[in-house]
């Protein structure tokens, strides 16, 4: 285990990740901007912690990129169930810094980035078993596309746009804690390129 922890560079790469995270978190949480609508007439809320779910999910996917093929390519070690432990570990420790920041703060928008973290790293994780590059991009697209596309009108987002949902509706939550689920098990099928 202790070549799989220092090959997917977990303390390098991914602890300073949710530091700033959590700084971010933080820091952030209430600040908004108003981006133009390109769907409909006048503009959309944008809140910076929209973003900031890419943090983690960027460190997350580097680092689950990294692989020793020589060790893992062996059979003998349950890579695959690593991997999941360590994206179930990221995600969790992520949403639960971005919950008590909304807690501490009375923050929605800090609990809606706890729950985006959900979605979009099982977006990164499904993209991951179509493709590496994939798993990089999904996340970023789905943020930008519903920042720009995802508002009906000022504040009221289309259905399919679930990270701009409020914090406490519930459907929403269990389908990004679907989305999750399905990217975990993706990612137990997932053969790594060499």
């Amino acid at each position: 285990m202790i070549w799989w922890f220092k090959g997917r560079r977990a303390t390098t790469v991914v602890l300073p990740g949710l530091a700033a995270f959590a700084l971010l978190t933080a820091l952030a949480h209430d600040q908004v901007v108003a981006l133009p609508a390109l769907l409909g007439a006048g503009s959309s809320l944008f809140f910076l912690m929209q973003i900031a779910p890419l943090i983690v999910t960027g460190t997350l996917t580097h680092c689950l990129a990294q692989r020793l093929p020589e060790a893992e390519d062996l059979g003998v070690r349950a890579v695959h169930r690593y991997d999941m432990a360590f994206a179930l570990l990221t995600v969790t420790a992520s949403a639960a810094a971005a919950w008590t920041v909304g807690l501490f703060a009375y923050s929605p928008v800090a609990t809606e980035a706890a729950r985006n973290t959900f979605f979009l790293a099982g977006l990164a994780l499904l993209g991951g078993a179509i493709s590496p590059q994939l798993a990089t991009v999904a996340p970023v697209a789905w943020v930008f596309v519903t920042a720009f596309a995802g508002y009906r009108d000022f504040r009221r987002p289309w259905p399919w746009a679930v990270t701009l949902h409020p914090a406490g509706y519930l459907p929403t939550f269990l389908l990004c804690l679907a989305v999750f689920a399905g990217g975990l098990a993706a990612l137990t099928r997932t053969r790594r390129p060499v």
